[in-house]
């Protein structure tokens, strides 16, 4: 196997292709990646069993087809330390890699691609094609509400649901709950619910484009994969029961509070600075057109905002954790907010308050 490329061609495909991969693996050729020469096309295939991801690039010059796996990391560092429009020279030979550059040369150990696992092609169920951009500000405005190493396994990821012509993400992780749905053109009438698990969500994220290509989805029973220009993505899909989410839904919220999305996320950021660092919770005291945000520690330090807002309802008291509002507060866009409650006990729901959003927050209150 013999091959000739521009430094910059195989730098970018790389990167992507070797995040996939794990560093600590239990099977070595894990932190391998697949490099295959056929015709004037190089693939590299990253795989942590979990998550493969494979990417296409053309060659300037090939002199032999083949295949085999070198050591991700080592080969990615190494390209990124060769000056920028250098031409590499990759040959793999007696179970080694050898890579020259100029008048540098590198020998990279190599394991057999036979002992490469791969990910068993299955009929697909369900196929689609959405905007990156589209796809991409599902997994944005959605993905922080992941949970992170939660013994409900099924939480670890987003719940992918598809319908007629609309797409929809939903996140939780039992405080709080995002979700978000956008246009698409699917021809499935049934509801159809996946769970991609967390590391293919955050995968899959770095490989859409603002733009307006497609990626192509198909939707398998145990998989979901994903076409985007050069890169075939693929993950695994959780095995679970994703909560009913449409139950969370807070319904019957009387006090309606409207106000300036930055202002709110500025003064909840300063008054977190003296939360507890533990509980991380602010009070919010809700009085006619006024809003007061409190925040206090076991050092006996406090914190004090007050803003006006659009509020004519009942007085109220209640306290959230402050992270949690502001996460959602990071991720809308417009100027304002809507933020619609009961009680002290129940939960919030936060959305763009001129109403046209596609997306919408439930966030769990806590006792202060």
């Amino acid at each position: 196997m013999k091959f000739t490329i521009n430094r910059e061609a195989l730098l970018k495909p790389l990167q992507l292709v070797a995040g996939v991969v794990e560093r600590r693996q239990t099977l070595p050729v894990l932190s391998n990646v697949l490099m295959v020469v056929d015709g004037d096309q190089l693939s590299m295939t990253g795989t942590d069993l979990e998550v493969e991801l494979v990417g296409t690039v053309k060659l300037d010059e090939v002199h032999e087809s083949g295949e085999i796996t070198v050591p991700a990391r080592k080969l990615m560092d190494i390209c990124k330390s060769l000056p920028e429009e250098a031409t590499l020279e990759f040959t793999a030979e007696d179970q080694r890699a050898v890579l020259r550059s100029g008048k540098s040369r590198f020998t990279l150990s190599t394991l057999p691609a036979s002992e490469f696992p791969n990910i068993e092609e299955e009929a697909g169920s369900i196929t689609f094609a959405v905007e990156q951009s589209r796809l991409r500000r599902l997994i944005d405005r959605t993905g922080f509400a992941m949970a992170q190493q939660d013994v409900r396994y099924y939480l670890n990821g987003m719940l992918l649901e598809v319908s007629s012509n609309a797409l929809r993400a939903v996140a939780t992780d039992g405080h709080r709950l995002a979700m978000c749905t956008v246009e698409a053109d699917i021809s499935q009438q049934e509801r159809h619910q996946v769970i991609v698990p967390r590391k293919g969500i955050l995968e899959l994220a770095r490989l859409l484009t603002e733009g307006g290509e497609m990626a192509n989805i198909t939707l398998g029973a145990h998989h979901i994969r994903a076409r985007t220009g050069d890169f075939l993505f693929t993950s695994k899909l959780v095995d679970g029961k994703f909560p009913d989410y449409e139950r969370v839904f807070p319904r019957g919220g009387d006090k309606i509070l409207i106000g300036d999305r930055n202002l709110l996320r500025q003064a909840f950021q300063r008054a977190s600075i003296l939360s507890n660092e533990k509980y991380r919770g602010i009070r919010m005291m809700l009085t006619d057109g006024t809003l007061q945000v409190i925040a206090n520690n076991p050092e006996q330090e406090e914190a004090e905002e007050e803003l006006s807002i659009d509020y004519a309802g009942s007085s109220l008291e209640i306290g959230f954790n402050v992270n949690y509002l502001m996460d959602v507060l990071s991720v809308l866009s417009g100027d304002a907010i809507k933020m619609t409650l009961s009680d002290p006990n129940s939960s919030a729901l936060v959305e763009e308050a001129d109403d046209k959003g596609d997306s919408v927050y439930v966030i769990m209150p806590m006792r202060l």
